[in-house]
């Protein structure tokens, strides 16, 4: 039986949608990757294999090492990513983000090979995205290591207006016969702490608070330098420095590193640490930057809780034979790294703490 004129009329086609209509635009990712070619391209190795746009990136290396160990390491930015939304400037967040993971690895002694990104939004802005990756590539540059690939993911009502993630993901690698764990660390190590650039992109949520309570005072000077800047100044990148002193004269009487991140200078420095053993700090060896002085002030925070939340001007640390500690201190000289001597491990034992600052 045919269907009644009134039933007819009640039946309509669905309006066309298309990827674009559902806040995926793919034109718009395409631009961002023809954009950032150059950028990747200027990180390139010789042992990378190919270019962008392949499922899989590649990476050869045979002729490099005898007995090569792999070293991994990921991360991202915590919430120094919404303060650098906050004040619009994205161009030395990816240095950031390159700089938690590859100092991470260099820790053991690993020489980061390649890098990988993940960057999340909800609406892509190409210059946003340009920027950032922008900064990835720098990052990655100054660490010596390929930005080798990534993925930007468009993710409508899944992040706000101007909302961005990013992650981090490289591999290092290290003769096994050279690698770094700790073992060799003994009572008498006199510790060598190299400084930091700033709070790096650690206890942002604590440091937003109080930029946030101070009434962002932005222009406030801080030892020269405006409190925006200080706060968002990109990470340390100790890679090649330290690799090259790792595999000078010097290097051998290195026996243990620290990256000084989430935890400060109480939770990092004993993980390389055997049980047995622990740190007497000396705070008064080094001047504490400006900036973290501004941070204690306004936000009134306890000391201890500066040492276990921020570097406080100590981004990375080497635990070093005593007889050497002076042709180490020399070396960094050399190098051009700010660097004092902090302390020494020291047996630890009964109920004491592992960890001593004095």
């Amino acid at each position: 039986m045919a269907a009644s004129p009134r039933l007819r009329a009640t039946v309509t086609s669905p309006t066309p949608l298309t990827y674009r209509d559902a806040g995926v635009d793919i034109d718009a990712g395409n631009e961002v990757v023809e954009r950032i070619k150059p950028l990747v391209k200027r990180t390139f190795r010789p042992e990378v294999m190919g270019g962008l746009g392949g499922f899989g990136a590649l990476f050869d290396l045979s002729g490099k090492y005898r007995e090569p160990v792999l070293v991994s390491g990921t991360d991202g930015v915590g919430t120094k990513l919404k303060l650098a939304q906050q004040l619009g400037r994205h161009d030395t967040i990816g240095i950031d983000l390159v700089g938690m993971c590859v100092n991470d690895v260099l820790v053991q002694g690993a020489e980061p090979l390649f890098f990988l990104d993940y960057f999340a939004t909800g609406k892509l802005d190409i210059d946003t995205t340009v920027a950032v990756v922008g900064g990835i590539a720098k990052g990655c540059e100054l660490a010596g290591c390929a930005l080798i690939g990534g993925e930007t993911a468009e993710m409508p009502d899944m992040y706000g207006p101007g909302e961005y993630d990013l992650a981090g993901f490289t591999v290092g690698a290290v003769e096994k016969s050279e690698l770094r764990d700790g073992a060799r660390v003994a009572a008498g190590d006199v510790l060598i702490g190299i400084a930091s650039s700033g709070p790096h992109s650690n206890g942002y949520s604590l440091i937003r608070r109080i930029y946030d309570r101070a009434g962002r005072p932005g222009d406030t000077d801080v030892g020269g330098v405006r409190l925006e800047d200080a706060l968002m100044a990109p990470t340390a990148l100790y890679v090649k420095p330290v690799l090259e002193l790792l595999r000078g004269a010097e290097g051998a009487s290195i026996h243990a590193m620290a990256h000084i991140t989430g935890g400060g200078l109480t939770e990092n420095i004993i993980r390389v640490v055997p049980e047995g053993l622990g740190l007497d700090i000396d705070a008064s060896s080094w001047t504490m930057p400006a900036v973290f002085d501004w941070l204690q002030r306004e936000g009134a925070v306890a000391r201890e809780e500066m040492w276990r939340t921020f570097n406080c001007g100590i981004g990375f640390v080497l635990a070093v034979d005593p007889a050497s500690a002076g042709a180490v201190g020399a070396a960094l000289d050399a190098l051009s790294l700010a660097h004092w001597t902090i302390g020494s491990v020291s047996p630890a034992g009964g109920d004491a703490p592992r960890v001593r600052i004095g």
